[in-house]
């Protein structure tokens, strides 16, 4: 049966992503409508084709071997901004545009969201966040298709089991919807929200309350010595963002990290572990600060892949990697991270194909 749709053959896929690597799709179309969307997922179906949604490919591994279905690459595009704080997205559009746009129009809620990339419809899927900020807050529907009835769904944001950088599309209902479109409600002359330490840090020499393009341009700032925004020039540049998440632990556990730290001799360490209580009795903990008390430096490599020289939680393509090297390396810092303080790290990236 030939594809009712215009569908490219062995489409390489590293170009789509930022890390740059993986291997071609068996099947790939760029949707930029929903009726596309269905249509796609429809084929698939009957094709017994396993699907793989492609946003920003900011957040996403490929195997070596690449994808053995249909990549439908979300292209869906269109932004309206109402004057009580309502702002509707579609899918594809930029993140960050929306981010832009909101600050622009005086709308609070997204301003510490600044400068991460990839498209919108993967933001309730991760609960981005960000400087102490995630879209949980905010999200007001996510409108979705059903892969397995075909139907457009809508979902509040209590409906999203939402969690650490965590929801139901990410866990119970894992490539079940395919999002189509995310509604924000934000506060039409709102502050700015100052939450995390080193952003109130980095903004106290202004000498008065900052604004929301203030916020927005101190945490560019903040996430481009960290080589977290997208830059040409950067050597970092080819990463996913962070590859780990914050572990969120029990008070038992994070005096076991105390205790590892006094029995290497570093006790003033572990007077100052980082712990942020989340207000459920438990703690997180600094992903980026644990693997560097574990032996993984900056600027650390294993052949073309190695850890970003700004900051330890990013795993950087030099050039030419591929996507077993930056699973061995990831592999390697979990498992040090494991060895020395008894936490296994999380991977925060879609993987495909790919075990850590």
């Amino acid at each position: 049966m030939a594809p009712p749709l215009a569908l490219q053959e062995d489409a390489p896929l590293a170009p789509l992503t930022t890390l740059g690597v993986g291997g071609p799709a068996r099947f790939f179309l760029r949707a930029e409508d929903a009726d596309t969307v269905g249509l796609a997922v429809r084929w698939a179906h009957e094709q017994r084709l396993p699907l793989l949604v492609l946003g920003g490919g900011s957040n996403l591994v490929v195997a070596d071997t690449g994808f053995e279905g249909l990549v439908l690459h979300l292209a869906l595009r269109g932004l309206t901004l109402g004057a009580d704080g309502t702002v509707t997205a579609a899918a594809g559009e930029p993140w960050d545009d929306v981010v832009a746009a909101a600050v622009e129009h005086g709308l609070a809620g997204l301003e510490c969201l600044s400068g991460i990339p990839g498209l919108v419809g993967a933001t309730p899927i991760q609960n981005v966040g960000a400087y102490g900020q995630d879209v949980s807050e905010t999200i007001t529907q996510v409108r979705a298709l059903d892969v397995h009835s075909g139907d457009t769904v809508a979902f509040t944001g209590a409906d999203c089991g939402f969690g650490y950088r965590d929801s139901r599309f990410k866990q119970q209902d894992r490539g079940r919807y395919v999002i189509l479109g995310v509604t924000f409600a934000l506060r039409p002359g709102g502050a700015p929200a100052l939450r995390y330490p080193e952003l109130t840090r980095h903004l106290q020499d202004l000498g008065h309350p900052p604004s929301l393009a203030e916020t927005r341009a101190a945490v560019i700032s903040l996430r481009r010595r960290k080589s977290m925004v997208i830059d040409p020039a950067d050597p970092n540049r080819r990463s996913v963002g962070s590859f780990f998440m914050n572990p969120v632990v029990g008070q038992a556990v994070a005096e076991g990290v105390r205790a590892a730290l006094r029995g290497t001799g570093r006790p003033e360490e572990a007077e100052h572990l980082p712990a942020f209580p989340t207000g459920d009795g438990r703690v997180k903990l600094s992903a980026a600060w644990l693997i560097e008390r574990a032996g993984i430096v900056r600027g650390y490599a294993r052949g073309a892949a190695g850890i970003s020289s700004n900051h330890t939680l990013a795993i950087v393509n030099r050039g030419g990697a591929t996507a077993h090297e930056i699973a061995a390396l990831a592999r390697e810092v979990r498992d040090r991270v494991h060895d020395t303080f008894g936490i296994t790290l999380v991977p925060e990236p879609v993987l495909v194909g790919i075990e850590i």
